[in-house]
């Protein structure tokens, strides 16, 4: 497994990923699969101070992983949000964790003070992943998202860096 920077040539593979996450998970609250348009606007909207990195498991994206701003106000500059998801055929095998790991060290160097994550209540999974690399429960908003029938928690985590 590699871990590098993601590049356009991947965005068929993470427009895979995310549309299955869309039509199966409550990980997204989008509704309707994207089209490679909109990835295509998602994905310049990373670079140098936002990065986007993959793993690349023998030539096949696994999973992705970024941060982007968490709030456009001057005041919130060192805070990023953190976005993860996993193909649902690697789930399980340590890609989550190299992911979390990088990025983790790359908002470091970058100079971030803070990491936030949204994460439906119920992943499980993903509260575990994120707790390990020491993110702590912030806060929970209940039924903000209306998905599969059912009206979704969302819990935040914070990662304090510095």
């Amino acid at each position: 497994m590699i871990i590098r920077k993601a590049n356009i040539a991947d965005l068929p593979a993470m427009l895979d990923i995310y549309n299955s996450a869309i039509l199966n998970l409550t990980a997204t609250f989008d509704l309707v699969e994207q089209t490679i348009e909109q990835r295509e606007q998602w994905f310049y909207k990373f670079g140098n101070q936002y990065p986007l990195i993959v793993a690349d498991v023998n030539g096949e994206i696994a999973g992705y992983c970024g941060i982007t701003p968490y709030n456009a106000k001057e005041a919130y500059a060192k805070t990023v949000e953190i976005s993860i998801y996993l193909s649902d055929k690697h789930r399980g095998k340590g890609i989550g964790n190299a992911l979390m790991k990088n990025i983790i060290d790359q908002a470091r160097e970058l100079g971030y003070h803070t990491i936030i994550a949204g994460i439906t209540e119920g992943n499980d999974a993903s509260v575990r992943l994120h707790e390990k690399y020491g993110f702590e429960f912030a806060g929970k908003l209940k039924e903000v998202g209306f998905k599969f029938g059912e009206w979704q928690n969302v819990l935040y985590l914070q990662l304090l860096l510095q």
